[in-house]
């Protein structure tokens, strides 16, 4: 029997554009309460790390957000030019840059403090459909990670 490669081939049948598409258009329904703010998306993410818990290290700001230094590196550095944090080499290791929150930044805190419910209310998909997505979405992400790191050992 022959392999129908056409079939496979078309975009209604990847995982990864309704992915993608969704992450877009759920990301693009921040925009209107960051804008005013004058953040970006993933400057927004990485504030939510570091109102979680500051005083952490560039490299854990990556792992928790699943971006490299390369992304992270001129978003921070733009952040502490706008007075959002400081970057710090770490005592221990100067190797390590430390983030910490200015006062403005944590104040920031207070003025995004509504934005999670507000993007919620855009988001027409009953409470425990929500709630399956997001445990699925976690669920691919691991598996992903155990796949990427039996890839880099092959």
């Amino acid at each position: 029997m022959e392999y129908d490669y056409h079939d496979i081939m078309k975009l209604d049948n990847q995982l990864c554009f309704p992915l993608y598409a969704a992450a877009r258009n759920v990301t693009s329904l921040y925009t209107p309460w960051l804008r005013p703010l004058g953040l970006t998306y993933t400057q927004y993410i990485t504030f939510l790390v570091l109102w979680e818990k500051e005083g952490i290290s560039v490299s854990e700001i990556g792992s928790r957000l699943m971006l490299d230094n390369g992304t992270l590196s001129p978003m921070l550095k733009k952040m502490e030019q706008e007075g959002y944090i400081e970057r710090n080499r770490s005592r221990e290791d100067d190797r390590v840059v430390i983030i910490t929150l200015t006062e403005q930044g944590r104040d920031l805190q207070e003025r995004a403090k509504d934005i999670p419910e507000k993007v919620a209310g855009c988001i027409d998909l009953p409470v425990e459909k929500a709630k399956q997505l997001y445990d699925l979405l976690y669920e691919l992400l691991e598996n992903q990670k155990g796949s990427n790191a039996k890839g880099a050992t092959k």
